[in-house]
């Protein structure tokens, strides 16, 4: 799968969103409270404090129960809906279109509009639509006294809902126009990025490489050299003239390679260079860090049946390999591998005997840059930068990722899971 061909569609970053309903909600609650208490307006102000308590609850669901960093295009367009539902239903306890704060029904379909595919943004813009034409005809009257003097020609009523309808299509056209030039201007930015940053690691491997073909070419030669007066040294002897004669195919092996690199520096990764299972795909990587690690990895395929193919996936293998790395960076000495199946789902599951997470940090796994107050040993202290990486490469595979700290094991544990539908339909 092409990185920037999924990017474009994760863009709606869940603690801004947050923090803004959070201003939403205390607005709210002060325009209520100080209606009631301090201008002793009299309307249903029991019911107006349940339908606040309902933004108060969806805010809380996505802070604590609601995983992922950022709101997929299907999550917004229903936290935006229950925004909408919400304002309107206080907005029918008081007045209906008549209330001056019927102008805060724009907001929703008006933030989401650059960030949010078109036809989301759609949906949400003819949900506002209806939810004003309702409000005109529907309702209950402005809080007392001021509904025994509010009269208007309606002529003036109805041009009301009018100007909002007129006033949230126009900022909805602009504002989606502008986030597209945004967009695109992102996106091409970032391929520029990656091909400035590919063409000088080019140039530097073609440097090094240059660098190490000269260096290494004087003792690759002698070594041949000297491994054509063994061979003539021990003829006869078949064991060791084997071993010399692998040797000798060694060093021409470096020289082809080095050779190669020179003359065109751009090899491509043959890293999991064919179709495999997830389970293939898994021994490969853990193989990978077994090269380098001497800790223990246990893995356990027992619950995993499903022998279909995947493609390979750049992004997949990185944002796996981050995992599995962040496991063995922070394992005292066992890695623990679970992966599992049904007809329905994949899931895979990353356990350490570590330390696990900072409690401080937990709730923000996935953010890049954090920092924890408690201390670590120097050599281990990150920015948090690979289970950003990783996390959002895999979130744009369609998987939900589940960090938190293990409760059979010491250390930390990562759920990644998938279904079976989107995991084998990745293009």
């Amino acid at each position: 799968m092409k990185f920037f061909e999924t990017s474009k569609y994760h863009f709606f970053k869940k603690s801004t969103y947050v923090y803004l309903r959070w201003i939403g909600i205390i607005g709210q609650l002060l325009s209520v409270y100080f209606v009631y208490f301090f201008l002793n307006f009299d309307f249903n102000f029991l019911i107006s404090n349940l339908v606040i308590l309902i933004g108060i609850l969806s805010n809380l669901y996505l802070i604590y129960i609601y995983q992922k960093t950022q709101l997929s295009d299907r999550s917004a367009f229903i936290f935006l809906v229950i925004d909408i539902f919400q304002l309107g239903a206080l907005l029918y306890l008081t007045g209906g279109i008549a209330n001056p704060f019927a102008i805060f029904l724009l907001i929703p379909s008006v933030f989401s509009s650059s960030n949010l595919s078109f036809k989301t943004n759609f949906l949400l813009v003819f949900l506002t639509i209806v939810t004003i034409i309702f409000l005109t005809f529907y309702h209950l009257d402005l809080p007392s006294p001021i509904s025994d003097h509010f009269h208007v020609s309606p002529y003036y009523f109805y041009a009301m809902p009018i100007a909002l309808v007129i006033a949230l299509i126009f900022l909805n056209f602009l504002a989606m126009s502008f986030g597209k030039q945004s967009r695109l201007r992102r996106e091409a930015l970032a391929k520029m990025e990656v091909l400035m940053a590919k063409e000088h690691e080019l140039l530097t491997l073609g440097g090094h490489a240059a660098a190490a073909a000269h260096s290494l070419g004087t003792p690759l030669s002698t070594i041949k050299i000297i491994t054509q007066d063994l061979i003539k040294q021990f003829k006869g002897q078949k064991d060791i003239e084997k071993d010399i004669e692998l040797l000798s195919s060694q060093v021409e092996r470096c020289n082809k390679i080095l050779k190669r690199l020179t003359l065109n520096p751009v090899e491509e990764d043959d890293f999991i260079d064919k179709d495999l299972t997830m389970k293939d795909y898994l021994n490969e990587i853990v193989l990978s860090f077994k090269e380098i690690s001497k800790k223990n990895f246990i893995l356990n395929f027992d619950q995993f049946s499903n022998k279909e193919k995947l493609p390979k996936s750049v992004e997949i293998v990185y944002g796996l390999r981050n995992f599995i790395g962040n496991a063995n960076k922070f394992s005292k000495k066992n890695i623990y591998i679970h992966l599992k199946s049904d007809n329905k789902n994949t899931e895979i599951i990353i356990e350490d005997d570590g330390n696990g997470y900072p409690k401080d940090i937990l709730s923000k796994i996935g953010e890049p840059y954090l920092k924890s107050k408690y201390q670590f040993e120097k050599s281990k202290i990150g920015l948090g930068l690979g289970l950003f990486i990783g996390k959002t490469l895999l979130e744009k595979n369609l998987a939900s990722i589940n960090c938190k700290n293990s409760q059979t094991r010491s250390g930390a544990e990562v759920i990644i899971s998938w279904k079976n539908e989107d995991l084998f339909n990745l293009q």
